[in-house]
């Protein structure tokens, strides 16, 4: 891959999003990744043995001056993929009967509204043909919950589904646009009972979303493993 190619991960300071900007790394892209706060994080000792090839920014999702912060500090930039892995979950058993209104509303704004304040402000620092990108998961499906559990987390990734879907009616002309499921993976969020590695998941995750450049249209990609896709 061109080292030309360059990638925007929001939320890169470890888990999923740390381990997509290390395998764009292994590729030859740049990488620009966001991290939370100025605490040091592995994302922090990557770029210390990237050679330049990975810069650190970073943001709060959930405030919107440090957003739009981020969107000035990037004016000059543009990027063949901006990707926003940023996500939180509650309780796995906490049922919308049980959640606390503070608690419902930190998953929502996060994992919905706060995703796509992020993909407003910077869909222009994505250049003509690029892709954008978002975490969604296969718990956002409706047709496909059959089991229960994780009830605020699966409404926060249905409305991020649904918002992007309205996105892309009005912004879909000249970019793709890509809901990844990844499946269930052995992360800090996923748990350690998840089927399926960081290691063997990732590069299948990269090749994916590089699979999605140039794929133009009015909705939104909907990708994942045969297990979590969406069908929304």
């Amino acid at each position: 891959m061109s080292a030309e190619k360059t990638a925007l991960i929001v939320g890169a300071s470890r888990g999923l999003g740390f381990s997509l900007a290390q395998e764009f790394l292994k590729r030859g892209w740049k990488v620009v990744g966001t991290v939370r706060g100025n605490k040091p994080t592995k994302l922090h000792e990557l770029a210390n043995q990237a050679k330049g090839m990975l810069e650190i920014e970073s943001v709060d999702i959930t405030n919107v001056d440090q957003i739009i912060a981020l969107k000035a500090h990037l004016k000059n930039k543009t990027f063949d993929l901006l990707f926003v892995n940023a996500g939180v979950a509650n309780a796995r058993y906490e049922t919308i009967g049980e959640v606390s209104t503070e608690e419902f509303t930190r998953v929502m704004v996060t994992n919905a509204l706060s995703v796509m304040r992020v993909v407003e402000q910077l869909a222009d620092n994505v250049i003509p043909g690029g892709t954008i990108g978002v975490m969604s998961s296969g718990q956002g499906s409706v047709a496909d919950n059959e089991t229960g559990g994780f009830e605020v987390y699966r409404a926060s990734k249905a409305a991020l589904n649904t918002l992007m879907r309205s996105f892309a009616a009005r912004r879909a002309q000249d970019r793709s646009l890509v809901l990844m499921a990844p499946g269930w993976i052995k992360t800090d969020m996923g748990g350690p009972e998840a089927k399926f590695t960081v290691e063997e998941t990732i590069p299948n995750i990269v090749d994916t979303i590089i699979a999605q450049e140039g794929k133009k249209g009015s909705s939104p990609f909907m990708v994942g493993d045969s297990e979590s896709k969406m069908k929304a």
